[in-house]
């Protein structure tokens, strides 16, 4: 029997409300979301009708929109085959993907570890540098992030998740993402490895400034240390370059990814290291670090699909191209308010506009889901807001979503002013 759309919002919420998180229940009623109950490409559809244009794609995750039919066809072949592995035997999917991203992969990585998350890749990750090295320290950045699972929290440079759960992972030194100087200094013969964002997605979309990529590189290879570089969000083609190290030429010890390598399908997250790094893991015990879902034929077949329409259809130069626009747009959006948009960044179809005062950003998202348009602020810098859409967004998507951006920054600025 088919619900009205109001009654299966009432129900929703009040299954969120008595069974799944009560407080998270009553900040998404408060801020007035509805149910999800369809996708399409660029589209997302509530329950009652209403068509979004989706600006968020999911953090990251759905670089190739929502249901891409290759991708689709492809897990629903595999599901009909193998799920899941039985573990005992050799996995066709997992062994053709990581040949893949051995060949699109920067430097020396050839080695993949699968799991399910961005979270289990991080884990991974620093486990093998420790493991590797046989050091304590770990350094990463203030506003970073990396994950809410112990270990990732634990370099996660935002002491508002941190707190309540301390104490955490033994080790962590934050140094203020960008600076060189305190990054080097940081960095001694007691580090197994420095964790690094190509671009902080979280803590406000901040691009790593020329030259500091390879400054952290060159005193990891002086100390001994690793350098792991977390692609969880701009890895796959995000930032018009298949990684984001890629525009700097660096060439990590350790990558992570996730995300986008399911096609916005399967959840998957990847671990990449040299083989310097698997040899002092695996070489002793194969079986050091494992996981039960990690690199599940449906995943790892999703994951192959995933890299295959992204080369066919040209996607990365076109992530270029199209980001190009969006931050041109959006620098026309900065200066007609200047008194409420303090900067615009990004690199590919990754963007952030920054508000010069905290709520503002709130109150741009609700006037541009009113609109249609879906975004949200970063987790570790309420003033930004990011723009993610899917690599195969239109020029036309993109125009429409900066006309949305005017309004809402305009209209958001009447209703300060009218409180003022």
């Amino acid at each position: 029997m088919q619900i009205s759309g109001d009654a299966l919002h009432q129900r929703v919420v009040r299954q969120y409300a008595e069974f799944v998180n009560p407080y998270l229940a009553r900040l998404m009623s408060f801020a007035g979301f509805g149910v999800e109950v369809r996708a399409e490409g660029c589209h997302i559809w509530d329950h009652e009708g209403r068509q979004y244009l989706d600006f968020l794609g999911g953090y990251g995750v759905f670089s190739l929109g929502h249901r891409h039919p290759k991708v689709v066809e492809a897990v629903k072949r595999q599901m009909d085959q193998m799920p899941l592995s039985g573990k005992t035997f050799f996995c066709a999917a997992a062994g053709e993907l990581a040949e893949r991203l051995a060949d699109i992969s920067p430097g020396d990585l050839r080695f993949t570890f699968f799991s399910n998350s961005g979270t289990e890749a991080v884990e991974a990750a620093l486990k093998f540098a420790k493991g590797a090295t046989g050091r304590p320290h770990i350094v990463s950045t203030e506003g970073g992030y990396h994950g809410k699972t112990i270990g990732a929290l634990s370099v996660t440079g935002r002491e508002k998740y941190r707190k309540k759960f301390e104490p955490l992972m033994p080790g962590a030194r934050f140094v203020p993402y960008g600076d060189t100087a305190a990054m080097e200094l940081a960095i001694d013969d007691s580090v197994a490895a420095v964790i690094i964002e190509t671009i902080q997605g979280e803590g406000g979309i901040h691009i790593a400034p020329s030259g500091y990529l390879a400054a952290i590189r060159r005193r990891c290879d002086a100390v001994g240390a690793l350098m792991i570089v977390d692609e969880v969000q701009t890895g796959i083609g995000r930032t018009g370059l298949w990684f984001g190290c890629d525009h700097d030429g660096i060439r990590p010890d350790i990558l992570t990814m996730a995300k986008a390598l399911g096609g916005g399908i399967m959840p998957i997250g990847a671990t990449m290291g040299t083989p310097a790094v698997w040899d002092a893991i695996f070489s002793e015990n194969p079986l050091l670090h494992t996981s039960t879902f990690g690199g599940n034929p449906l995943a790892c077949t999703a994951g192959i699909i995933t890299l295959q329409v992204i080369e066919d259809e040209g996607l990365v130069e076109r992530s270029r191209i199209l980001g190009e626009r969006l931050l041109a747009g959006l620098e026309g959006v900065k200066q007609r308010h200047p008194d409420l948009v303090s900067g615009v960044r990004g690199k590919g179809l990754i963007t952030g506009i920054e508000f010069t005062m905290d709520d503002v950003g709130e109150l741009v998202i609700a006037q541009m889901v009113k609109r249609g348009v879906v975004a949200a602020y970063t987790l570790n810098n309420r003033r930004v807001i990011r723009l993610e859409p899917a690599l195969i967004v239109t020029e036309a998507m993109i125009d429409q979503a900066v006309d949305v951006v005017t309004e809402a920054v305009a209209e958001t600025g009447d209703l300060i002013a009218a409180l003022l």
